[in-house]
């Protein structure tokens, strides 16, 4: 069993930035695929960005050019650094790992974030 903790989340205005990071609570960690999601009240959750074991990101289009993900291959840590924040980026971000089967850009469509560990997220909050 794997507990993952978010941090970084806070409140910023339109235009700033955020780091947010996701810490497996055994480390060394490693698995095929991580990545975070991200749910608004009374939306339905959707991906974000996801990153395989070989480095490889992929992101959500709405996201694209404003958001990067990486992994401390040491420690196993997942950051999400966000950049050019908007009031629609406004949600609870949650991390995930362990994808249980499929290739790892594919967890980013509807109904396709099957993750063995999810986090208990951090708010991230964009005022105008």
């Amino acid at each position: 069993q794997v507990k993952l903790v978010e941090s970084g989340g806070g409140s910023v205005q339109t235009g700033g930035s955020l780091r947010l990071s996701c810490a497996p609570s055994r480390q060394p960690y490693s698995t095929y695929c991580m990545g975070w999601f991200r749910q608004a009240p009374g939306k339905e959750r959707e991906g974000v960005a996801v990153i395989d074991s070989a480095g490889y990101p992929s992101y959500a289009d709405s996201v694209k050019g404003r958001f990067t993900i990486s992994q401390d291959k040491d420690r196993g840590t997942l950051i999400l650094q966000m950049n050019s924040l908007k009031p629609d980026d406004t949600a609870m971000y949650i991390c995930a790992a362990d994808r249980l089967g499929g290739y790892c850009h594919d967890a980013l469509s509807p109904g396709e974030a099957d993750f063995r560990y999810w986090g208990q997220g951090t708010q991230v909050t964009v005022s105008s």
